[in-house]
């Protein structure tokens, strides 16, 4: 029997569109993820250098696998403009079928 694939949504923020599209025409032909969505005018509230800040960013939702998340977060590191750039995912639990083989099928 094998292992089951473990699916992933990877969120990360960034300060405006051109560095979303440069971290997408980066990212997708690398087979790292399999779609990356963009939403916009996020309002971020955040402590940084004891400080309380407030900025306007998006936020990049991408689909992958666990298996590729830590060449995806060195990547994000090396292309993101931020010094402590947000990198996370969330596990999904379930999903369709069809879906989830697609994940699969474009980051292997």
């Amino acid at each position: 029997m094998r292992k089951k694939e473990k699916y992933l949504i990877v969120c990360i923020t960034v300060p405006n569109k051109k560095t979303g599209n440069a971290i997408i025409k980066n990212i997708l032909p690398k087979k790292l993820v399999s779609c990356i969505n963009i939403i916009s005018k996020v309002d971020s509230f955040y402590w940084w250098k004891s400080k309380i800040c407030n900025t306007k960013e998006l936020l990049l939702m991408m689909k992958t696998t666990h298996y590729n998340f830590k060449k995806l977060e060195k990547y994000i590191k090396e292309i993101h403009p931020y010094e402590v750039p947000e990198i996370i995912s969330i596990n999904i639990a379930n999903g369709s079928k069809d879906y989830l083989d697609w994940i699969k099928e474009y980051t292997t």
